[in-house]
């Protein structure tokens, strides 16, 4: 009978891949610190950008990654749990540094709330297509840049015309090259374990 069981509960509606991995407190536990260290790594892909105190790094891909992959609660704690112990002095945001005094903190907290978007997102199908999928990372990247552009602005002193030059329009074109990443990724996932976009 178990065995018959484990395909139904992989096709019903509202189910992220993080609930096709055997559930248990342990478990959820271990997606959630996964989540964090998983951003914590990518966040040391990171490339300086000439003018701008932010740089281009896998974090914001990782952190949308983690909350479509982990569903809306699970991906708001893993990113909480990446920015509090950043913010305590764990070096893993981008240029391995740490604390809540830099101008890209904003990015930080944009990605807390963009995970928690994308995972909800999730749970209604937004993962099982590309189209489907170009969307939620669209959507996520918006947030992002909607809390750190104007974090930025604040902590440096710029304008908001200046803050948009050095911390959003650079990294476009990088952003995009996630998102279709993301869009060959996720759907490709689901096919493996038997779910039609």
């Amino acid at each position: 009978m178990s065995t018959a069981a484990a395909p139904v509960r992989t096709l019903r509606a509202g189910t992220v891949l993080a609930d096709l991995v055997p559930s248990s407190r342990a478990r959820g536990i271990a997606l959630v610190v996964g989540g964090a260290a998983l951003t914590g790594l990518a966040a040391q892909i990171s490339v300086p950008v000439p003018g701008s105190p932010v740089p281009v790094s896998g974090q914001t891909f990782a952190a949308l990654l983690v909350g479509t992959a982990l569903g809306a609660r699970r991906g708001f704690l893993a990113l909480a749990l990446y920015a509090v112990a950043g913010m305590a002095g764990v070096p893993w945001f981008a240029q391995a540094t740490s604390g809540y005094a830099m101008p890209s903190f904003g990015y930080v907290l944009g990605m807390l709330l963009a995970s928690t978007v994308v995972g909800a997102l999730a749970r209604r199908g937004a993962d099982r297509s590309v189209l489907r999928t170009a969307g939620a990372m669209v959507l996520g990247s918006a947030i992002i840049y909607a809390v750190g552009v104007p974090y930025l602005a604040l902590a440096t002193g710029m304008t908001l015309g200046q803050a948009v030059a050095a911390g959003l329009v650079p990294f476009l074109i990088g952003d995009a090259l996630k998102a279709a990443l993301a869009m060959g990724a996720l759907p490709a996932a689901w096919k493996l374990v038997g779910r039609k976009g």
